[in-house]
């Protein structure tokens, strides 16, 4: 991978909101949009939108190449459990 591409990837990342990029590690971690909401208080739906806006700003169609790039830039998710 070229510095340009990570340099792109870690612009992505930084485009993110506070909220989006929180979601993105728990997503990346493996947890379900039921599980994400419950942690945040946040209804299931809201979950919905976060992940398809994260999704969109980080230019990928599934989560495998969202955890791909977030290795890239150093993104850690979340631990198992808080």
């Amino acid at each position: 991978m070229s510095e340009a591409e990570r340099d792109a990837i870690l612009a992505r990342v930084g485009a993110l909101t506070e909220r989006e990029h929180e979601t993105m590690r728990w997503v990346i971690a493996g947890f379900l949009n039921k599980q994400i909401a419950s942690e945040f208080g946040i209804a299931e739906k809201t979950v919905k939108v976060h992940r398809a806006r994260v999704m969109h700003k980080m230019g990928v169609s599934s989560v495998a190449v969202l955890v791909r790039r977030c290795a890239i830039a150093g993104v850690q998710p979340v631990p198992e459990r808080r």
